[in-house]
């Protein structure tokens, strides 16, 4: 089925960000940890919460649990950021937030991409000719990458 297709195509974008964040994280950690050596709780927090993430999930929606989960850790490291002028202050900082979110910015538009190709199929499977040849396909219905409100809103400001 097309719409089969495209959602696949449309979650290897998600796939391809959530990589690009993964990959950007330890960087952001370690720049961090040059500046707050005591704040170790935190950014443990924020690199089980990255390895959390990356494990494969069974759905979109289980990702999304884990991914707001990380946002919010970041949300964290970020708050601890501004405690340390210096670090605020810190070209290599700076550089990684700039593009921790910019990546944010591809992941929300992947995202809608893909949450528009689940809907459209959902919405095919629950209409009539289109439901009886999704049911003898075996077509269950998609879920959506959704991440909880507060998730959404964390992202890195860049101070310039």
């Amino acid at each position: 089925m097309r719409l089969r297709q495209h959602i696949r195509e449309s979650w290897s974008g998600i796939d391809v960000e959530l990589k690009r964040r993964y990959d950007l994280i330890p960087n952001l950690v370690e720049t961090v940890r040059g500046y707050a050596r005591h704040e170790r709780e935190t950014l443990e927090l924020v690199t089980r919460l990255r390895d959390q993430a990356m494990t494969p999930h069974r759905s979109a929606s289980e990702q999304g649990v884990d991914e707001s989960a990380l946002a919010l850790g970041l949300k964290r490291l970020f708050a601890l950021a501004e405690a340390y002028p210096a670090l605020k202050a810190d070209s290599q900082f700076l550089a990684l937030q700039k593009e921790l979110a910019n990546t944010e910015d591809r992941i929300a538009a992947a995202r809608r991409f893909f949450n528009a190709n689940v809907r459209e199929m959902n919405q095919l499977r629950g209409t009539f000719p289109t439901n009886l040849v999704g049911a003898m396909m075996g077509v269950a219905p998609a879920s959506f990458f959704e991440l909880s409100g507060e998730a959404e809103r964390v992202v890195p400001r860049v101070a310039v």
